[in-house]
Parts: structure tokens; C-alpha cells; sequence
């Protein structure tokens, strides 16, 4: 099993999060000397061109990273080559699999034993995902959970170890060919190499989570404008992925109609003025919109405004929880949930999470690395500063060509990818 090469001085590397609301670049610099991460400039700009992981205007598309990546590229005073993207959508799909083989060389008649070494494991390992799938789906995310040598469970890194029988047991993510090519193609015409894809739920959980949280049980959620990303970590191995499609526009929309407003009307007073727990918003103080339907001004309170965001942030995390059930994972969580993305910035989501769902709940923002600049730290941050952690916090192989990846070649080795990522 090829492992990454390490950088052996300071590198730059940068993710681009396309959602369906904005898409955001982070270009962060790694130096491996001191191992330290520094971000040296963010850039967003709105997204009108895809929707829901699906792109709706690829003209749109393209001209929004560009303006995401040159704000981002002005801010670090870098250019930038190769860049990792996130994907996401209802097409995304993860499955839970095993495969086992005889460790070559062990004669299982007299009881004799060989150690294992990377051969073996990569034998396993494409026999775990030697699966059928349909013809337009290919495989993004190989991930091992653990693997088991003989009556030896649990085990992380079975190279060298003695055994007649090797057993893999990963988790797949899986995504249309279409959708991943059309996102590549789009990135590519700008003149970008693309590093990789990766599913947005387990970026975020990169920037957010540690390897304690991770071991003992916690549930990563990105909620996003139109998706809400759903991945759980158990024993240090990811054994969930799901994607529910509702997200936080939906709030937007409902507040949009209720009142009679823009959705960006909506939108500003949902972020300054609503909570997810409409008990601890006020009644007695008034926000004062402007409606469509008149010139004059309305008042709405606190406490109401908040009333229709509390309404719908209690279906999304009733729908969080379905997702949770389908596990057998769900009391095993000892820390709960981490919330991320844009979802996340409602004042008292997190009280909400906890009396919905009857577990831990708390907000996740980018962890790990430094920066001057404020908003680094912000939850809607998560996904584009985790793809550019991403191939210095795994085990990923790092691209050397710098010619033309095709779709099938990139998800073979994306594949390869994430076999040392646990």
C-alpha cells in the first residue's frame, strides 16, 4: 500500500467548497519543518450555477470559482496550481463492506503463518470494494474501519503481523460519474489541475474534529444551503455517510413567504435577528422589515421571527436523527454531534440539537491552524479549510503529473487515496 510523500518544506495547498449558496477557497500553507498550518487567504463569491450538488449553468459555475479563487489568490499573494474540491448532493451514496483473502505464503494445513505486508492489504482492500455498482457510479472514498487478522479485531495497521487470514472492513462513498466529471471539466478549464475530490461532509469533519472524538463516537453535520451532510466516526474508522436534502435555505424560504420579503431580506434578518430556540428570543424587541406587498415598513419580533426558524430547524434535526437510526451508532456517540457550515451560524442551534436529539451537541469551527484573519475560525469555513488539510492530515498519495487527469484514472487513484486514511 503506497503511502503519500511527506513535503519536506513549506507547501501550499488550497480546497475549493462549491455549494449550492456560495463557494468558498482557502489556500493554506503547510510547513512541514514545524508542522504547522497557517491560512494565508479566503474567497468567497455567491454560487449561481449549481444547485443541490448539480450544476444548473456551467458557464455560471466557472465564473464563480474563478471570483472565489482570485479573492482568495489577492488575499495570499499566492497563485495557485492544484486545487481539491468538495462534492456533494442526493447522488452521493455510502455503503459499509468486507472482503478477507489467505496472507500469501501461509499454509493453513500445518498451521504455519506469514506476516502480512502491503500486498496483502492492498489484495484485501480491492476485494472489499470489488463490489457492483451501477455503470455510472464510480467509487470516490475507499475507507477502512479496521482489519481483522485471524481472531485479532480492531486492528489499524496490519502490516507485519503474523496471521493466516486477513479481513477488510471498509465504509465506500460513491458518486455519479457525470456529476464528478462536470465538476472536474469546470475547474480544469480554468487552467487548474484538480488534486482530488472529496465528499464536503468529511472535509468539514477534518478541520473539526480530533482523533479522541473520532475513536469515541461523534456524528459530523454540515448543514448547507440545500443538503445537510451527514458522516459518523466510530473507533477511529468512518462508518456512516449520508446526505438529507434540506438545508438552511429552507428556513430562508419559509421566512420569505411567511413575512411577505425578499429571500435576501430573509436571509439578513434570519442571521442578526433569529435563534433557533425561539424561547430565548425576545418578544418584546422589533425588527422592522420591508415588505413586498407595501411601501410601509412591517414589524416582526424577535420571539416570531425565530418561531419559524425553530420550525424548521426541529424537522431538520428530526430528519438528523433518521440518519443517525439507520446505525447501530446512535447511543454509541459519547460525543454527540458537531455541527458545520453555513447552518451552523444560528444563535442557540446547538441547545435546539441537544433537546431534539437527547445527545452532546456543540458548533465546530476550523481547528489546527493559525491565521490573521477573523473569520478563519467561522463553521462555514469548515469544508474549504478541511480540503486544504486534507492531504497533510491523511495518508493520501500526492500528485506529481501535471498533465491532463482523466475522470477514470482520477478515481482510481482516489481510490488508492484513501486506503491509509485511517
Amino acid at each position: 500500500m503506497t503511502k503519500g510523500a511527506r513535503p519536506k518544506k513549506s507547501d501550499i495547498f488550497t480546497g475549493i467548497d462549491i455549494g449550492s449558496a456560495n463557494i468558498r477557497c482557502a489556500i493554506l500553507d503547510y510547513n512541514a519543518t514545524e508542522n504547522k498550518n497557517a491560512i494565508l487567504g479566503i474567497g468567497s463569491a455567491q454560487s449561481t450555477g449549481i444547485k443541490s450538488g448539480n450544476i444548473v449553468s456551467r458557464d455560471k459555475l466557472i465564473e464563480d470559482i474563478e471570483k472565489a479563487l482570485t479573492e482568495a489568490e489577492k488575499m495570499a499573494n499566492k497563485k495557485v496550481e492544484t486545487v481539491w474540491l468538495s462534492v456533494s448532493g442526493e447522488h452521493i451514496r455510502g455503503i459499509n463492506t468486507q472482503g478477507a483473502i489467505a496472507i500469501d505464503g501461509s499454509n493453513s494445513e500445518n498451521g504455519e503463518t506469514n506476516k502480512i505486508d502491503e500486498d496483502d492489504v492492498k489484495k484485501v482492500l480491492d476485494l472489499a470494494k470489488g463490489i457492483s455498482f451501477p455503470a455510472d457510479r464510480e467509487i470516490l472514498h475507499v475507507l477502512p474501519q479496521e482489519y481483522v487478522v485471524d481472531v485479532m479485531e480492531k486492528i489499524k495497521e496490519p502490516v507485519g503481523i503474523s496471521g493466516r487470514r486477513l479481513e477488510a472492513r471498509v465504509h465506500l462513498v460513491t458518486v455519479t460519474s457525470s456529476a464528478a466529471t462536470n465538476l472536474i471539466n469546470c475547474v480544469e478549464d480554468l487552467g487548474l489541475n484538480v488534486g482530488g475530490l472529496v465528499f464536503e461532509g468529511l472535509a468539514s469533519g477534518v478541520a473539526t474534529l480530533d482523533d479522541d472524538e473520532k475513536d469515541m463516537g461523534v456524528a459530523s453535520v454540515n448543514i448547507g444551503s440545500r443538503t445537510t451532510d451527514v458522516t459518523i466516526y466510530f473507533e477511529g474508522g468512518v462508518h456512516h455517510t449520508g446526505v438529507i436534502p434540506i438545508g438552511s435555505e429552507s428556513i430562508t424560504n419559509d421566512i420569505a413567504v411567511m413575512l411577505n420579503i425578499s429571500r435576501n431580506e430573509a436571509e439578513r434578518i434570519k442571521l442578526k435577528y433569529g435563534s433557533a430556540k425561539a424561547s430565548l428570543a425576545s418578544s418584546e424587541l422589533l425588527v422592522e422589515i420591508k415588505n413586498n406587498s407595501s411601501t410601509k415598513p412591517i414589524q416582526v419580533s424577535e420571539n416570531e421571527l425565530s418561531q419559524y426558524i425553530e420550525a424548521r430547524m426541529v424537522e431538520i434535526f428530526q430528519l438528523i436523527g433518521r440518519e443517525l437510526s439507520r446505525t447501530d451508532l446512535f447511543t454509541k456517540l459519547a460525543y454527540g454531534l458537531v455541527i458545520t457550515g453555513g447552518g451552523a451560524l444560528l444563535p442557540n442551534i446547538a441547545v435546539l440539537g441537544e433537546e431534539i436529539l437527547g445527545m452532546r451537541v456543540r458548533v465546530g469551527a476550523p481547528r489546527g491552524v493559525s491565521s490573521s484573519i477573523d473569520i478563519s475560525n467561522s463553521p462555514q469555513l469548515s469544508s474549504a479549510i478541511g480540503l486544504a488539510l486534507w492531504n497533510n492530515n491523511s495518508d493520501d498519495i500526492v500528485f506529481d503529473e501535471s498533465t491532463h487527469i482523466g475522470i477514470k484514472d482520477l478515481f482510481e487513484k482516489i481510490s488508492t487515496w484513501f486506503k491509509g486514511f485511517f
